[in-house]
């Protein structure tokens, strides 16, 4: 077989919504060459070797709709583009992503296609789709190849990309619940929802969680004051600032006791049950080095516990064991700990196990003295030795937390000030009160992990992330605002403006990217095009904005994808059949009917598609629409509009020089359009469909009808406008 190879013409990152799916994916085009003429069915070997190599494509159900679809379709006969697409997915699925959508299909160009696949993270999915070349190539030319070598590599990659757990399970929660998510840095700063309906969280704290009460918490001595002063139960203790005043508060509040730093956090400094001069000695030595004072309390009997409050309710709570060894009269203590501690594959050090690795601190070091021991004893047969007295494993304890330990937490947390807190008891059993076996809170949290709830290592897995994303969005809140998106191949940018305007007449605060530039409110903060993704994620970044209107041309649908996952309106204004976009292969106006129905697929379901009635292609996107379709047109007689009205419809058109809201058979005058400058006294065409376009959007937007005629009235495009003209398919400048 001649030389053959498979070569990447270019790659696009779509980065939100795009013609082949809701999600980002990377669309790659590759070039075969002469791998055309040889489908895989004509390569000895190749089949053997692939599915040997990677035995999990036989998960794969391709458009055969079965377990090992692509499989079969593989001995059959298929092309390495497609090969390529699956091999790509199932290298992102083994390293720790799902798979999702994939996408392999033709070009005019002979041996040319486009891959598609989902994109988790963009340098991830490039990393994978080199690999997966470099591996269907191997399979080709029957060469060796480490698969797992890659797999490696790419999770490698991930785990520096991906958000820690604890903000993944919120974020994961709030896609269940349609609630849109942009990543505001690399690390864990997450916006949920748009504009001024947005939350941020940054892993378990919110924009809700006060400074104050974090700076509060991390004083243990202030945090005790605080709780005490309102019945919550805390150990006895005082604040000491050296080793005699130490030993002075252990006399006074009697031994056993702690020793602690005022402001340590994760447990370093922290020693328990010390019960002589000397432990304590040994213990404010190492607590005096980690925080800003040192604070003596009493020792309470009895297990760690974590409980998470999150608004007014304790949602899950977790208990730690102590951690020990069994002696075997061979291994030493420290050869025991890693045999039988740190061999747990649930220790790590990765943010996704949740057990540390056991360390012989210096609290561990304490503990085995009390003991007789160091850590290179080798303990009896039998034997068990204690290495700390909580070693970090939590047990879901969630469904025996007595109601009065709730309620107890809940006003910790509130006391403090914190809208999400990781509260820490001692308490002998959790399911019986406080009061009457002398348990107590020795801290309270702010931000605290929530992987012992996610992976507890018994017990059941606790939704946290939801009870967190119901907190932030209550009642059913997506953190949508209104949307309005404009596709079409002309009159997008004075419709966008248009409609803008109306908005803001209506009292909201309003973004506008088109091409004109990037609008807040009557701001004209870019003067250069912003009909593109990064303009429209400005104005959904924006804290200030209440409704957004983005204009999407076909080229940033087609490089980029759209700005938002859905809107409250889509309005496309027409189809030009002669314009093509070559560079992407869309070369018909059956792609270019694709391409301007993503802005129909994401309308919400209660949302509304206002759509062209003049213009076929447009008018049979209708069907599409999981909401409302408003249609308008400048021929009130026409058989798309008067059917719609028959079955219920609403319409806006033209009759008589006058512009008439249609709601099935009730008709509203709203104006004449020889009120309306824009119209031209209704002489341009083009320009009195971009202004049904946008009185519809208002309508759909439920602004009143007294508003949208003054505002229509008043509005006067600055500058030369671009109008189609639908009768002669052609664009000219007016004002």
């Amino acid at each position: 077989m001649q030389k053959k190879y498979i070569e990447f013409i270019s790659m696009m990152s779509l980065q939100g919504p795009n013609i082949w799916a809701y999600r980002p994916v990377i669309e790659a085009l590759v070039d075969i060459g002469q791998l055309e003429d040889f489908p895989s069915n004509t390569i000895p070997g190749f089949y053997e070797r692939l599915s040997t190599w990677m035995p999990s494509l036989i998960e794969h159900r391709c458009s055969v709709g079965e377990r090992g679809g692509f499989l079969q379709r593989l001995r059959q006969g298929t092309w390495p583009a497609h090969i390529l697409e699956h091999v790509t997915l199932e290298l992102q699925s083994l390293a720790g992503m799902p798979g999702g959508l994939g996408r392999a299909r033709e070009t005019p160009m002979r041996g040319v296609y486009k891959v598609i696949v989902r994109a988790w993270h963009e340098s991830v999915t490039t990393a994978a789709l080199y690999a997966g070349r470099d591996l269907v190539m191997a399979a080709i030319e029957d060469r060796e190849f480490d698969v797992q070598a890659a797999i490696d590599h790419l999770r490698e990659l991930a785990e520096t990309l991906r958000l820690g757990p604890s903000t993944a399970c919120i974020v994961d929660a709030a896609d269940d619940r349609d609630i849109p998510t942009i990543r505001l840095s690399e690390a864990n700063l997450v916006q949920l929802g748009y504009g001024a309906r947005q939350r941020r969280i940054w892993t378990a704290e919110t924009d809700r969680t006060s400074a104050i009460a974090e700076s509060i918490s991390r004083d243990k001595d202030l945090t005790k004051s605080l709780l005490s002063a309102c019945g919550v139960p805390v150990p006895e203790g005082l604040l000491v600032d050296t080793l005699e005043e130490a030993w002075d508060a252990a006399e006074s509040i009697g031994l056993p006791v702690v020793i602690k730093p005022r402001d340590g956090n994760h447990g370093r400094g922290v020693f328990t049950n010390l019960m002589s001069r000397a432990e304590i000695e040994t213990a404010y030595a190492i607590a005096v080095h980690e925080g800003s004072g040192v604070v003596v309390e009493r020792f309470i009997q009895g297990d760690e516990h974590r409980l998470l409050v999150v608004g007014d309710r304790m949602v899950a709570a977790a208990r730690g064991d102590a951690a020990t060894v069994v002696g075997d009269g061979m291994q030493t203590v420290r050869e025991l700990m890693e045999s039988q501690l740190n061999s747990d594959p649930r220790r790590g050090r990765s943010e996704d196990q949740p057990l540390n690795f056991i360390r012989l601190d210096s609290a561990a070091m304490l503990e085995l003295a009390r003991q007789g021991l160091d850590a290179e004893s080798i303990p009896a047969e039998g034997t068990r030795v204690l290495i700390q007295r909580n070693g970090n494993v939590a047990i879901d304890v969630t469904d025996v937390v007595h109601p009065s330990v709730a309620a107890t937490v809940t006003l910790a947390a509130r006391v403090i000030g914190l809208d999400i807190a990781g509260v820490d008891l001692v308490a002998e059993d959790i399911s019986r009160p406080l009061e009457v076996q002398r348990g107590a809170i020795v801290e309270v949290n702010a931000g605290p992990g929530l992987l012992m709830h996610l992976k507890p290592a018994a017990g059941e897995p606790r939704p946290v992330g939801k009870a967190i994303v119901d907190h932030l969005f209550p009642d059913g809140d997506t953190g949508h605002i209104p949307i309005v998106g404009i596709s079409g191949s002309r009159g997008k940018t004075t419709v966008a403006r248009l409609v803008a305007h109306l908005l803001q007449l209506s009292g909201q605060y309003t973004g506008l990217a088109c091409s004109d530039g990037l609008f807040f409110a009557r701001r004209h903060v870019q003067k250069t095009d912003g009909a593109n993704w990064a303009a429209g994620r400005r104005v959904l970044m924006n804290r200030a904005v209440q409704a957004a209107v983005i204009e999407n041309g076909c080229r940033s649908i087609l490089s980029e994808g759209l700005a938002y996952d859905r809107c409250q309106v889509g309005i496309v204004t027409n189809l030009d059949p002669n314009e093509t976009f070559p560079e992407f292969y869309v070369s018909d106006p059956e792609y270019m009917a694709r391409v301007l129905r993503t802005q129909v697929d994401v309308v919400l379901p209660g949302g509304v598609a206002v759509l062209n009635a003049d213009d076929p292609p447009v008018a049979d996107m209708a069907t599409l629409c999981d909401g409302e379709v408003v249609f308008y047109g400048l021929d009130s007689e026409s058989s798309v509009l008067v059917s719609h009205r028959q079955q219920g419809g609403r319409a806006v058109f033209i009759r008589s020089s006058q512009i008439i809201l249609a709601h099935a058979d009730k008709e509203t005058l709203l104006t004449d359009t020889a009120s309306v400058p824009m119209s031209q006294k209704g002489q341009c065409g083009g320009q009195t469909s971009s202004l049904l376009a946008a009185v519809a959007a208002a309508w759909a937007l439920d602004i009143g009808t007294d508003l949208i005629r003054a505002g229509i009235e008043a509005f006067e495009p600055k500058g030369p406008v671009s109008v189609f003209d639908p009768a002669t398919m052609t664009s000219a400048a007016s004002v």
